[in-house]
């Protein structure tokens, strides 16, 4: 009995070493593999500034978390396809050229434009607080009819033409520090808002756990640096331009995406 324990007890250890080298290695890949990074504005860098002229409206930024994140650790390739915004659909047509079976790292952020985000935001600052939430419950009836195919249909293709790579889908961040005095929109919609990111957020980490991607949650680290804040790490509304606007700033790159593939890797 006791041969018997002792015999079960160091095949543990030994399947848990192995556990902890296999990681590490697959770690290691990614990080110095070729890597492709897709999605949308948020993934692109717009807000950020920086950006690459032969992007064009894709509006990629050497200051987006991709293109730091490549730049710390060299891998063997970049390619840096995410783009303004991008919608699953577009992912679908116009992101996935490079992906290859050698491809060893994938990040993304897509499923905000397809919900309709643009709108919920014009219709919240122009509008009514019935109004914003109305639009908001929209979006969120689409989250849950329709969001979850078409990020399995975006995960499944990512899947399949790289079915080596480590993949990670990165979430988006709440945009309003609650509880305090802000210029602007009402508490309300504030609140609502916020209550749309997590919505957004659960189901998009639910489809990539599905896939076994890898989730990275942002709104932890953009803690203390939403809208409202006093020291915000995204832009509220700027009319001068609107492209930018509740995007996150270099700051919120660097300090609050980056960090989250770093922790993840």
């Amino acid at each position: 009995m006791r041969r018997s324990r002792l015999a079960v007890y160091v095949t543990s250890l030994l399947l848990a070493a192995g556990a902890v080298l296999t990681g590490t290695a697959g770690a290691a890949q990614a990080a110095t593999g070729p890597y492709v990074a897709l999605g949308d504005s948020y993934s692109s860098g717009v807000g950020a500034g920086s950006y690459i002229s032969s992007s064009g409206d894709c509006k990629q930024s050497t200051k987006a978390y991709p293109y730091l994140w490549a730049a710390a650790h060299s891998p063997s390739s970049f390619s840096f396809k995410a783009c303004s915004g991008a919608r699953t659909s577009d992912v679908l047509a116009n992101q996935l050229g490079t992906l290859s079976t050698s491809t060893a790292l994938v990040t993304l952020s897509v499923g905000g434009n397809d919900a309709g985000f643009s709108d919920v935001m014009t219709t919240c600052v122009l509008q009514s607080d019935s109004s914003c939430l109305s639009r908001i419950n929209t979006a969120k009836a689409y989250v849950d009819s329709t969001l979850p195919g078409r990020l399995d249909s975006v995960y499944s293709a990512i899947a399949g033409k790289a079915p080596n790579a480590e993949v990670v889908v990165l979430g988006y961040p709440r945009f309003y520090k609650l509880g305090t005095t802000c210029v602007g929109l009402s508490e309300t919609k504030r609140a609502a808002i916020n209550g749309a990111a997590d919505y957004l957020d659960a189901a998009v980490a639910k489809r990539a756990a599905d896939h076994g991607f890898t989730w990275g949650d942002v709104r932890s680290t953009f803690t203390g640096h939403e809208l409202c804040s006093g020291s915000a790490w995204l832009h509220s509304l700027n009319l001068l331009n609107i492209g930018e606007s509740y995007h996150p700033t270099a700051a919120g790159q660097s300090g609050g995406y980056l960090p989250v593939l770093n922790s993840v890797l």
